[in-house]
């Protein structure tokens, strides 16, 4: 089952199945009843020191692409933690980034 992705501060919907937050650090303004999350799960998100090197640049997208599938390859009891959920049912990848086009669940989603 493929997993969706869906912008944390989106209202949850019904159809989003197990809310699966992907950052590492919780979305700024916002209440954990509001952001409706199931399990939060921090590790795996790209690193802090590959977080801050990205910065959300298009143009390091193909460079943190492959640096963060590394980071996912190197580490994976989060990766299987997820494809547990996977397995269960419906999953949605939540995220605070605000390019819907340049963030790290795009290459998670990909990566599974």
């Amino acid at each position: 089952m493929k997993a969706t992705i869906k912008r944390v501060y989106a209202a949850a919907d019904k159809t989003d199945g197990t809310r699966i937050l992907i950052d590492r650090l919780w979305p700024r303004g916002l209440s954990k009843e509001a952001a409706q999350v199931d399990v939060w799960l921090k590790d795996i998100a790209p690193s802090t020191a590959l977080r801050k090197w990205f910065a959300h640049d298009p143009k390091k997208m193909d460079a943190f692409t492959k640096k963060y599938i590394l980071e996912l390859e190197q580490n994976p009891g989060p990766v299987n933690e997820l494809k547990q959920h996977m397995k269960k049912g419906k999953v949605t990848l939540l995220y605070g980034a605000k390019d819907a086009t340049c963030n790290h669940a795009l290459v998670l989603q990909s990566f599974l």
